[in-house]
């Protein structure tokens, strides 16, 4: 049985001026997801992959289609999935432990229980020495440690992570990514993690996903198969790379074309 399983989602935005018009973000989209699977979700800019962990976190209700989580239908955001933003979205007049208690406090979790919890997983993201500073005096660096101890403290079965490394140096994120590993296999969380890095994607995931654009839909799914701990200069992940790359390639060009087209039927009718 699949720990996440999407079906049939669509999802259609509202022309801000014209209430007849409308776009359509994400088109039948079918996903299953297996227990402690780490799944990356890659494609051009604005192909909804974004949009689709929102809707699997219950942030954003589909247009139409389903999410099922341990097949339990999703109806809005849930203690059974963790998420962890780009943008930390920590609070700033709360301690790094009373951030992490946080989840904690919200599902009632007595205050003696929460505390020690919540200093299991500040251990976990080695930033034992950093309860009592607040996230203003923490590096980027810390502070998405900070948000990725809060996302687990409350024991979700899911962890979903929005481009979290992004904003990130490059020495910085990649002791993150290799931080990430070894909490997924001591906790062994199923992980959805969007990207715009392919290299981050074959480096961390288990199956990779790509997305197309205009609309956003699922056109290949590839098993990373590769042992941890992975080496870019590793040949099987170099052809990786090639073969992701050269189809988000393709979706660009194709996402290029259907724009101009429409630029060109505008214009006639106009």
């Amino acid at each position: 049985m699949s720990k996440i399983s999407v079906r049939n989602v669509n999802q259609f935005y509202k022309h801000p001026t014209d209430k007849k018009a409308y776009k359509k973000v994400l088109e039948d989209i079918n996903l299953d997801i297996h227990d402690e699977q780490f799944i990356c979700l890659v494609g051009p800019s604005g192909c909804g992959k974004s949009t689709l962990l929102n809707i699997i976190g219950g942030l954003i209700k589909p247009s139409s289609g389903d999410i099922l989580v341990d097949s339990n239908k999703v109806t809005g955001p849930g203690s059974d999935r963790g998420m962890v933003f780009q943008g930390y979205a920590l609070l700033p007049w709360r301690t790094v432990l009373k951030n992490v208690e946080l989840g904690l406090e919200i599902n009632k979790v007595p205050k003696k229980d929460r505390k020690k919890i919540a200093k299991e997983f500040i251990d976990l993201v080695g930033l034992s020495q950093y309860e009592k500073y607040y996230p203003g005096q923490l590096s980027g660096g810390m502070r998405q440690r900070v948000a990725i101890a809060r996302g687990l403290a409350y024991n979700p079965k899911v962890l979903l992570m929005d481009e979290p490394f992004s904003a990130l140096d490059a020495q910085t994120r990649e002791i993150l990514q290799h931080e990430l590993l070894n909490i997924w296999k001591k906790t062994k969380k199923t992980i959805i993690f969007v990207t715009h890095s392919v290299d981050e994607a074959i480096y961390l995931a288990n199956e990779v996903v790509v997305l197309g654009a205009n609309p956003g839909k699922i056109v290949k799914r590839l098993k990373i198969n590769l042992p941890y701990p992975r080496s870019h200069d590793n040949r099987e992940f170099q052809n990786l790379r090639k073969e992701i790359w050269s189809e988000i390639s393709s979706q660009v060009n194709k996402s290029s074309d259907i724009t101009n087209k429409q630029g060109r039927d505008n214009c006639e009718i106009a």
